[in-house]
């Protein structure tokens, strides 16, 4: 099929319902996505290695139904949102849907990118699952339900009277089901970060509150000493007594995962003694500790069949100082129980990047890889993207289309800096060395562009793009470190190019580190360096925020 015929087929399907169609010059055509990464040689035999997710997989839940595992992260304002894992041995992870997969379930507005969806819980009670969660900014807590966990997932049920985020739902033995979170505490906060931990019954025939909610935690275990964000609570029921799971200390290098204990379900809790608490930080570690991991906590523990216990948590992989640009990713770790309290790491041991595996039979079945070294290519088979792909905030109209082996992009007036719904769509930068190349075909008029971005948020990206400079084919470098940029980013470099108008050219970004270099090639030709840029501006540490770097295609009318 021509191209000509490819940008038809692209403007019929994003705007069928317009009087005109899109003309051929707005339509890119994006061909063999590779994306590839390096983290070191396979496991040995008998172990797996850490995180099991890697790149922007932050605050995992887990539950098990009979032999089957799942677990979901936080999305924030990418959409689709809160994807479905599912997994036999706790190592190998599939994605089966997202939760949030429809446009008319929520709607980011023009939130910022690490506003959205905070610390979703998923449990399972009597046939159906349950998520329950925060749109922050944009509605609050609310429940959604499935008997599918690969979808669909039911609209949101609104929790209007539940101030706060990072609800989790625990059912008792009873039938009973609780929802605790992280609310304001009584009376005004006596320090910045004061927060408390409140419990209320919730009815699962109504999906109403019952009212009467309790502060069961004011500030985190030891109040006297001022803690900080009590948040991402969890609730288990061992042997007849209840505990209460939760981080504290921030996500940043503070983060660590703190346990209480009570005979009733409303309290009172009581916290492990010093010598248990925290159960889970890196915190105390020497900073300067090789290859460190850091930040961890936001943990979720979940009992196999033989009686062990697990737990899935949050932690990030500096590749400098507290510089790291793939956000928090997916952890695994055994669970240790003495005198009646839990444990996930002895104080002051390093979070182990290789471990023996959970005593769970390997699951052979195939899955993309989610950690380790690996490459990925996708010809973009269908009519459709894959789970990977996500883009910015929901999205009002389609910018996008698949079909023919080829992802097609509206080259639209919204770019990547302006806070609204770019023509781009992205998928994690998974490790530290890594790149992503694609091949595009556009024909561009002055100042429109189509290329690849790496994406923190609206204020802080980098990238490669093939546009029309002074009249002339040209590949440009951009990047932008912060709102007072162009929200087109600061121009690097504009190379010209000799290449027909309309034939197709390779795009690349390759990360190593804080140094990422851009570069392009025409038809079958060499690659060659444009431009390398500093990456830390894709960092927490530098960008704020919750999220990681996305990697993808984006096209943009010229201004």
């Amino acid at each position: 099929m021509s191209f000509t015929k490819y940008g038809l087929a692209l403007a019929a399907a994003l705007l069928s319902t317009a009087a005109t169609s899109v003309p051929e010059d707005r339509i890119a055509r994006f061909e063999q996505f590779v994306y590839s990464g390096e983290d070191g040689a396979a496991p040995p035999a008998g172990s797996y290695r850490n995180p099991v997710l890697a790149g922007y997989y932050p605050d995992p839940s887990v539950t098990r139904v009979g032999d089957d595992f799942y677990l979901v992260n936080s999305t924030f304002s990418w959409f689709p949102g809160i994807p479905v894992f599912h997994s036999r041995d706790l190592v190998t992870w599939r994605q089966i849907g997202n939760a949030i997969d429809r446009p008319g379930q929520l709607d980011y507005k023009r939130l910022g990118m690490s506003r959205g969806i905070f610390a979703p819980d998923i449990t399972h009670h009597d046939g159906r699952f349950y998520i329950v969660t925060t749109c922050v900014d944009c509605g609050g807590n609310f429940v959604i339900t499935a008997r599918d966990p690969a979808g669909p997932w039911s609209d949101p049920v609104r929790l209007p009277t539940v101030g706060g985020i990072d609800p989790s739902l625990f059912f008792d033995t009873d039938g009973s089901a609780w929802i605790i979170n992280n609310r304001d505490p009584i009376g005004p906060p006596r320090y910045d970060g004061h927060r408390a931990l409140w419990m209320e019954r919730f009815d699962t025939k109504t999906m109403k509150m019952l009212g009467n909610p309790k502060m069961v935690v004011d500030g985190g275990v030891d109040p006297a000493a001022k803690p900080v964000w009590i948040e991402g609570p969890h609730i288990l029921k061992v042997d007849g007594r209840y505990y209460l799971t939760a981080a504290e200390g921030g996500t940043a290098v503070a983060h660590s995962q703190v346990v209480f204990r009570s005979d009733k379900i409303d309290g009172p809790y009581v916290p492990a003694p010093k010598s248990v608490n925290p159960i889970l930080t890196q915190r105390d570690l020497d900073p300067a500790r090789p290859k460190p991991i850091t930040s961890a906590g936001h943990a979720d523990l979940v009992q196999l069949k033989d009686g062990s216990w697990w737990a899935t948590f949050l932690a990030t992989r500096p590749y400098e100082g507290d510089l790291y640009n793939i956000g928090r990713e997916t952890y695994l770790l055994p669970v240790t129980w003495a005198n009646g309290w839990p444990s996930i790491l002895p104080r002051g041991q390093a979070i182990p990047t290789i471990a023996p595996r959970p005593k769970l039979a390997p699951d052979p079945r195939p899955a993309p890889p989610m950690t380790g070294s690996f490459t990925v290519r996708d010809d973009f088979p269908g009519n459709k993207l894959s789970q990977a792909w996500m883009t910015m905030r929901t999205p009002r109209t389609p910018g996008w289309t698949v079909g023919g082996g080829a992802l097609m992009l509206e080259a639209r007036p919204d770019g990547i800096g302006d806070h609204a719904q770019p023509s781009y769509v992205a998928r994690r930068q998974m490790h530290d060395v890594a790149s992503a190349a694609v091949t595009v075909t556009f024909r561009p008029t002055e100042g429109a562009e189509a290329g690849l971005a790496a994406v923190q948020d609206d204020d802080h990206f980098l990238g490669v793009a093939l546009t029309r400079a002074g009249g002339k084919l040209a590949v440009r470098a951009f990047r932008r470190e912060d709102k007072d940029a162009p929200a087109i980013g600061r121009t690097v470099a504009v190379v010209p190019i000799v290449a027909a108008v309309g034939s197709p050219v390779r795009l690349r970004i390759s990360a190593r580190g804080p140094a990422y270099t851009l570069a392009y090639a025409v038809g079958s030709g060499a690659w060659q360096q444009v431009a390398v840029v500093d990456g830390t501006i894709l960092s927490t540490a530098k960008a704020g925020g919750f999220t990681g770097t996305m990697i993808g295609p984006f096209a943009r009318a010229g201004r």
